[in-house]
C-alpha cells in the first residue's frame, strides 16, 4: 500500500470491528478459496492518497477464478473482459467516443488517480455477495469518510445500491456526486447506460483546473 494511507489504515486496522473481519478472512482464506488473493486486497490502497481525483465504488470482487485483482471492475489483461467492464467500455464509447484501454486491466485509470473500490473487498470463489456483513462496508464507510474530509472536488461514481448506500457520507459542496445502476447485465439498463459519467466526471475535473482522465 502506499505510505499516503498508512496513518488512516493502521488506525481502521487496531479498532475490533477490523480485528473480528481478520478472524474470519484468515480462516475463509485456510480452509475456501477465496478471491483476489491476499496480497492483492488492498491493492486499490497503492494509489497515492494525493493524487486521487475520482472514487469509483462497486460492490463485492469477481467471484471467477483468475478475474478479481483488487481493483473494482478490473482484470488481469490476460483474462476475457467480464460482462459489467464490457458494459462500461459501451458507456464511455456512446459518451465520449471511445475507451482507450484494449484489454480488462484498468490499471491506466489507477494511475491516473482512479480509486478503484469495492464496498466488500473479498468474496468466496462462485459465491457473490458471501463476505457482505462481515465488516467490510464498515471498513469502506470509513475510507469514504476519510476522502470526504481529507480532499475536496473529488468526483464518487456509485454504481449500483451498496456503492449508493454511501451518498449519505460525501458532502456535495466539496466534492461531484455521480450515482448510476450497477453496469452488470442484470441492472445495466436500468440507468447505467446513458448516465454519461465519465463526460461530466472530466468536465468537473477540468473545471477545477485537473486534468481529466484518459478513459
Amino acid at each position: 500500500m502506499h505510505e499516503s494511507w498508512k496513518p488512516f489504515l493502521k488506525s481502521e486496522f487496531e479498532k475490533p470491528y477490523f480485528k473480528e473481519l481478520s478472524g474470519f478472512l484468515h480462516s475463509e482464506y485456510e480452509t475456501k478459496t477465496i478471491f483476489p488473493r491476499k496480497e492483492l486486497v488492498f491493492r486499490a490502497f497503492t494509489t497515492d492518497l494525493n493524487s486521487v481525483k475520482v472514487v469509483i465504488l462497486g460492490q463485492d470482487p469477481y467471484h471467477t477464478p483468475g478475474a478479481a485483482e483488487g481493483l473494482a471492475f478490473s482484470v488481469p489483461a490476460s483474462q476475457p473482459i467480464p460482462p459489467s467492464l464490457i458494459n462500461i467500455y459501451k458507456e464511455i464509447d456512446s459518451d465520449i467516443g471511445r475507451h482507450a484501454n484494449t484489454r480488462g486491466s484498468l490499471a491506466s485509470w489507477q494511475k491516473q488517480g482512479v480509486l478503484l473500490l469495492n464496498t466488500v473487498l473479498t468474496v468466496e470463489a462462485h459465491r457473490a455477495g458471501s463476505h457482505r456483513g462481515k465488516g467490510w462496508e464498515i471498513f469502506t464507510t470509513e475510507v469514504i469518510k476519510y476522502l470526504n474530509r481529507e480532499r475536496e472536488n473529488l468526483v464518487f461514481m456509485l454504481w449500483g445500491r451498496d456503492a449508493r448506500n454511501k451518498k449519505t457520507l460525501i458532502n456535495t459542496s466539496r466534492h461531484l456526486v455521480l450515482e448510476a445502476a450497477h453496469p452488470s447485465p442484470l441492472s445495466a439498463y436500468h440507468g447505467f447506460f446513458g448516465c454519461r459519467h465519465f463526460s461530466k466526471c472530466n468536465e468537473y475535473l477540468v473545471k477545477h483546473g485537473r486534468e481529466g482522465i484518459v478513459w
